[in-house]
């Protein structure tokens, strides 16, 4: 069977001047053009091919012998060339650029700009992309808890956290807890995995252990004291967890430890009501 949208080795059928056909023997009736300039030099009846299989400009199906990025069911980051009345077209690797209609679309996609998307065949049997990529993500990653990850935010939920697709495949999710940062769609991230689900679904933090991110957040809290507030904070380490969170972007226990640490070394100080700089 001849299949849209996927690589596939055919059989070279018949020579044309204007290319070869090919399918899945010599004798089978189901045949796809493979355009001459795709042909190889020497290729001759009975020879077998790896060719992508797409649809032309006149909705004929036709093959390639050139490598999209992407296949169906397939996830990938490719780039805006155009957006049009109909929605935004994506370079895939082809001659022919990939429709990602505006119903698919998670946010209104820009020329220039990189999305995640799958491919899929639409109900009018043509390949098209789309960014509702959860269904398409693997529960099959190869890491373990404590493993560094990079990965895609593709959706965020305001109850549950941040969706991400790591190595652009698998599940991920950044839980509501740990997003301290001002997130977006399409954004990269570095985290590290704190759970492999039973399901095999990542747990993920963009922040190290305690012990490791104490100094980072240490140093944070000296820049925003001292650059933000003049040296003094108007407020201790009692304040409210989500005062914490808007300032220095980290929960209320790291805010705790990383001035305990300043304390200890002696750059701040605690009155009642403010953390001072030490000079």
């Amino acid at each position: 069977m001849i299949e849209l949208g996927k690589v596939q080795t055919l059989t070279v059928q018949r020579v044309k001047e204007f290319g070869v056909y090919v399918g899945e023997g010599v004798a089978s009736e189901a045949s796809v053009l493979l355009p001459k300039k795709q042909v190889p030099e020497g290729t001759k009846p009975g020879d077998e091919i790896s060719v992508f299989i797409y649809k032309d400009s006149e909705d004929r199906l036709i093959a390639t012998t050139g490598i999209p990025k992407l296949s169906v069911g397939e996830t990938a980051m490719l780039p805006v060339k155009e957006v049009a009345k109909i929605g935004a077209f994506l370079d895939m690797g082809l001659e022919k650029d990939l429709l990602l209609p505006f119903r698919e679309q998670t946010h209104k996609v820009r020329q220039g700009e990189s999305v995640l998307v799958a491919l899929y065949v639409d109900k009018s049997q043509r390949l098209a992309a789309t960014m509702r990529v959860y269904a398409y993500m693997s529960s099959e990653s190869p890491y373990k808890k404590d493993d560094q990850v990079t990965g895609t935010i593709y959706e965020i939920n305001e109850t549950l956290g941040a969706f991400v697709a790591v190595d652009n495949k698998y599940y991920g999710l950044i839980p509501k807890k740990e997003l301290f940062d001002d997130y977006h769609e399409g954004d990269t991230v570095s985290a590290r995995v704190t759970k492999v689900r039973e399901d095999g679904k990542l747990d993920l933090s963009p922040r190290q252990k305690a012990y490791l991110q104490m100094d980072d957040d240490s140093a944070r809290v000296l820049e925003v004291i001292g650059d933000q507030f003049g040296g003094v904070l108007p407020f201790t380490d009692k304040a409210a967890p989500e005062v914490i969170k808007r300032e220095f972007q980290m929960s209320k226990n790291a805010f705790k430890r990383a001035v305990g640490h300043l304390l200890k070394d002696g750059k701040v100080k605690i009155t009642e009501k403010t953390i001072e700089i030490l000079k």
